[in-house]
């Protein structure tokens, strides 16, 4: 089946049969994938090799009064300033340099959407791409919050459907990545059945492209959860999986591999340990200069053998064979009590070290090239108890910790040193010009000095999941919160 393109006469039809049938609502959710498509879109080039999807989503048209931006912020063109992936880099940094320092922050739009936004919002050429556990797909302009186009992929599973868990539905909870090379971006979403499926959608128009299984040859899908980000790389879409709140089932930790064709067999990659082990950090798997995968291992079953590789820094290679690996010298004691490294992805630093923290309180440095496995760290130290993802900026790194925000300076030999901690301040940071951005569970928005940790500014922007963390773009902050979206600026 073809997609068909948006025509002039296509176009004057959509706003006839909108007159008629007048706006309505969120779409609802179903197993055919649903798509609003933005009223005016532009010819964007899509490979003709992508695959479309069994059933072509059905399209209505929303109104909206185009707002024009910089010449250079489009979508075929994405500009310097676009945040494509969890903290927008591969290494994961959180990083933007140029941003202006505020004194002050307000709301400057909030967007209700069909459900919770956990995944952190991504920005495309001025557009604000945002998925939620409704296993809906939504484009939003930058400036006035407007919706362009929103796509349902599926409907979401309830929690009574689940053997555990905390999140009610549960549809799209790990972080989209946009493809620059296919302008897609694309999603894992767990639908009814239960099962995963991926996602490759058009951010010009919202019409599917791809849709694939995401599930590997020999995995439950009832008990395993895709929380930990996507990530793009080597031409792939890596996915990582652990299991729901509550550690129930037969779940393992896995991370596979898909093209962004949606075509070929899944690659994939599955934690030696008997049960769990889950890879759930939500900024999911980290990638080096070389391509080669870093990810934190959750606590693993009980095990009188050795160490199943469980409790740890696993580095994988592209096509994800495991190369190297480090777990703490008390891993099975980590394991008993569910103090494991699993909570905090690994932070790629300057010189080849690895900063890891988790739930025992102790941090570690690690060289990449010689993970050492068990007991096989440069340094340790006690930290604090890491949760989330961190932000980096040179050998700074700043740590969501349960105790609150810790700034801590490695040094080129691998030395841990202490620097501000704003406590009650929990957040997974981000980090524009000379300030870090982080959330309290209260749902207040802290804007922090880089170098000191005094407060700049705050501001109220609603209830958010623990984990969320603030999307940078130009002088404006997005926050996913429990009933959509929120855009805060800066002056």
């Amino acid at each position: 089946m073809v997609i068909r393109k948006i025509t002039r006469i296509a176009w004057f039809a959509g706003v006839l049969v909108f007159l008629v049938a007048g706006c309505g609502g969120a779409p609802g959710s179903s197993n055919t994938p649903t798509s609003d498509i933005i009223l005016s879109p532009t010819s964007f080039p899509t490979p003709s090799s992508l695959p479309v999807p069994a059933s072509t989503p059905s399209s209505t048209v929303l109104p909206r009064t185009p707002t024009p931006g910089p010449a250079t912020a489009t979508v075929d063109r994405p500009n310097s300033t676009d945040w494509t992936t969890y903290h927008r880099d591969l290494t994961r940094t959180g990083y933007v340099p140029a941003m202006p320092d505020p004194q002050r922050l307000a709301v400057a739009w909030n967007t209700a959407l069909d459900g919770a936004v956990y995944a952190e919002p991504l920005v495309v050429g001025g557009h604000v791409l945002v998925a939620t556990e409704g296993d809906t797909l939504y484009s939003l302009d930058a400036r006035t919050g407007q919706i362009e186009w929103r796509t349902n992929v599926g409907e979401s599973v309830p929690r009574s459907a689940l053997p555990c868990g905390n999140i009610d539905p549960l549809g799209i909870t790990g972080t989209p990545v946009y493809d620059p090379a296919t302008g897609l971006v694309f999603a894992v979403a767990e639908v009814r059945g239960p099962a995963h499926i991926l996602v490759g959608i058009d951010v010009r128009t919202g019409e599917v492209r791809v849709r694939r299984s995401a599930d590997p040859e020999g995995m439950e899908p009832l008990a395993h959860q895709q929380r930990a980000a996507l990530t793009l790389s080597n031409g792939l879409i890596y996915i990582a999986y652990g299991g729901l709140f509550g550690d129930c089932g037969n779940y393992h930790g896995w991370v596979v591999g898909s093209r962004t064709d949606g075509s070929g067999p899944l690659l994939a990659y599955q934690v030696p340990t008997q049960r769990e082990g889950g890879i759930w950090a939500p900024p999911g798997p980290a990638v080096d200069a070389a391509g080669r995968l870093y990810v934190s291992v959750g606590n693993g079953s009980e095990t009188s053998d050795g160490w199943d590789h469980s409790d740890s820094v696993l580095r994988l290679s592209s096509t994800l064979k495991l190369e190297d690996g480090f777990a703490p010298d008390q891993w099975r004691q980590d394991n008993a009590r569910d103090a494991d490294l699993g909570s905090l992805s690994p932070v790629l630093l300057p010189g080849g070290l690895i900063f890891i923290a988790g739930k025992a309180g102790i941090g570690y440095v690690l060289h990449s090239e010689a993970l050492g496995g068990v007991g096989g760290q440069a340094l340790t130290q006690p930290i604090c108890h890491a949760y989330g993802g961190a932000a980096v900026v040179g050998s700074t790194v700043f740590v969501p910790c349960n105790e609150g925000l810790q700034q801590i300076q490695v040094g080129s030999g691998g030395s841990l040193t202490l620097g501000w901690q704003a406590v009650g301040v929990p957040g997974s940071p981000v980090v524009g010009g000379h300030t870090v951005y982080s959330l309290d569970r209260g749902g207040t928005l802290h804007a922090l000095d880089i170098e000191t940790g005094q407060e700049r500014a705050t501001v109220t922007v609603g209830a958010t999941s623990r984990f969320a963390s603030p999307t940078l773009y130009q002088d404006r902050v997005f926050i996913g919160t429990n009933t959509g979206i929120v855009a805060v600026t800066g002056s």
